[in-house]
């Protein structure tokens, strides 16, 4: 472990890790239709920092597109845009950011400005409204993540060491010795467990809206259910741990090493996945606090509810209880 933790840690941080932003995921809705409006369209798909996913139709789709994480930005061109430019006038355009990641917004900002100051129009002025982050503070990013990583972190390493410690003690011939089922014993031992991470959740989702002011605008009843599948799924997975190992001392390294890193790096708490080499980011499919941060950034800050956040939900769903199967199969293994 001396020697895997370094080189795997190595390995993430120098593949996983980019503070580059670009290719910037934008939808333009053309209004004006003109030569005018063309050429800035044409200015936009020429600079590496955009990547043009379409044309819009309306708002609708560009809220749509924001909502499922699919756009990061919307660029308006009004209708009167071309007719501003050819009379001298100063011409306006819209832009429609999401901020619910603070940090790429302002850079995505930064971009779009240091465009249009380079564009041959006379002179053009853009009117920024930032969507869901306006004030573009960071902590309304962070602190949705920060649930997540907590949970997992805390999860994982506390139940990896419940059954390595019965192996280790030699208590666990006595407790199979009870006619208690494989399925009911690892339910047991879930349980207090999962008291304490609910009560985490918890505390953790209260200081994020009274300490640290972050917007819960979305419904607290399904924020609870999406972090309980998390937090069952993360202490099966702490259970299959210990079951392999029947070492506290291993089971808790591993069980940090499979928690803490890829929550930390492979789960978009901090960096973006889209920034992500494509081998690092199908990597990240299988971290489940990627689906959690994902949704719990789509409640605090968008309001969303089931409807736009479903797929994350189900996959969520998925992977806790194929962890589940799997934790009970390995279990039922080392006792036969």
């Amino acid at each position: 472990m001396a020697l895997a933790i370094p080189l795997l840690m190595l390995i993430l941080f120098g593949y996983a890790l980019s503070l580059d932003v670009d290719h910037i995921p934008t939808l333009i809705y053309d209004a004006d239709k003109s030569p005018e409006s063309r050429e800035l369209i044409e200015k936009f798909q020429g600079s590496r920092f955009f990547q043009i996913i379409g044309i819009a139709d309306g708002y609708k789709s560009i809220e749509s597109k924001i909502d499922k994480n699919e756009c990061l930005m919307g660029v308006i061109i009004p209708q009167d845009y071309s007719r501003n430019i050819l009379s001298g006038k100063t011409a306006e355009i819209q832009l429609l950011i999401d901020g619910s990641d603070s940090n790429t917004a302002a850079i995505s900002l930064g971009y779009v400005e240091a465009l249009i100051r380079m564009h041959t129009a006379p002179s053009i002025e853009g009117r920024v409204r930032v969507w869901y982050n306006s004030e573009l503070k960071s902590r309304n990013y962070i602190v949705p993540g920060l649930i997540a990583y907590i949970l997992m972190v805390v999860a994982v390493p506390l139940t990896s060491l419940t059954i390595a410690r019965e192996w280790e003690m030699g208590t666990m011939e006595q407790l199979l010795s009870t006619p208690l089922k494989p399925i009911e014993l690892i339910l047991g031992k879930v349980s207090a467990l999962f008291t304490i991470g609910f009560i985490d959740m918890m505390i953790t989702v209260i200081a994020g809206v009274v300490i640290f002011h972050v917007p819960l605008r979305g419904s607290p009843l399904l924020l609870l259910f999406t972090g309980c599948v998390f937090l069952f799924g993360a202490l099966c997975w702490g259970i299959f741990i210990s079951t392999v190992t029947r070492s506290q001392l291993l089971a808790y390294q591993i069980g940090m090493l499979t928690s803490m890193l890829p929550s930390f790096l492979l789960s978009g708490f901090i960096y973006a996945i889209e920034n992500m080499p494509l081998l690092v980011q199908g990597i990240t499919y299988i971290v489940p606090a990627r689906y959690l941060i994902t949704v719990l950034r789509g409640i605090f800050l968008k309001g969303a509810g089931f409807k736009i956040l479903w797929f994350e939900i189900v996959l969520l769903l998925l992977l806790s209880s194929g962890i589940f199967i799997l934790t009970i199969k390995k279990f039922k293994q080392k006792i036969a």
